[in-house]
């Protein structure tokens, strides 16, 4: 069963609607238990960082995120769900992440080339940078859908894909148990559903 956490933030009908798509029993929650006995989390996300990092920690969340990241099991931050596994983020201040992750996140404004639009709304093209399970049903350049500011810097630790709108920017990352997805899988048609698989189907026998 994956688990798709509910703290106040993100597009959870659409995310559980994709699961059930490929198969997979999906269950949206609050609940520490249910979270406690699912198989993997999904940690989604829209809007503001410090909004969604304050909802994260008075819903308890943020405790049974840390728990079960320490337990080895697989989580994935999707948009600023993947933001949030950051050590901090620049958005509008200074604010602390979960630290599953090494980097920081940083606003487009400023480092993109003059011209292009913010936020970066549309499908690009994936860029491997590391062998990773969850690319193991798609294709180098195919394409995803992104709606984001802000983006992931200094995290060469755990960046697995980048997409290039005017500079190269993190796409995807994982470090063991932890992985995340800046674009939106539930929205990037079928090779998003197969990202969605190969994430459920990793450490199955």
């Amino acid at each position: 069963m994956i688990a798709i956490i509910d703290y106040g933030v993100g597009n959870l009908f659409s995310l559980s609607s994709s699961l059930k798509a490929i198969g997979e029993e999906a269950v949206v929650t609050n609940d520490i238990k249910l979270i406690e006995k699912a198989d993997k989390l999904i940690l989604p996300g829209v809007g503001a960082f410090a909004d969604a990092a304050k909802k994260l920690k008075e819903s308890g969340m943020e405790k049974a995120v840390r728990a079960e990241a320490a337990k080895g099991k697989d989580i994935m931050g999707i948009c600023l769900g993947m933001q949030l596994l950051f050590e901090k983020s620049f958005e509008y201040g200074e604010h602390e992440g979960l630290g599953l992750l090494k980097g920081q996140v940083v606003s487009m404004e400023g480092r993109l080339p003059k011209g292009l639009k913010i936020p970066h709304i549309g499908w690009n093209a994936l860029h491997f940078r590391k062998e990773s399970g969850l690319f193991k049903y798609i294709n180098e350049n195919d394409c995803v859908y992104f709606v984001h500011s802000y983006y992931a810097e200094n995290c060469d630790e755990s960046l697995i894909a980048s997409t290039e709108y005017g500079i190269e920017m993190t796409a995807a990352v994982e470090l063991g148990n932890i992985k995340g997805c800046q674009f939106h899988p539930e929205k990037s048609g079928n090779v998003g559903l197969k990202i969605l698989k190969a994430f459920c189907e990793e450490g199955k026998a």
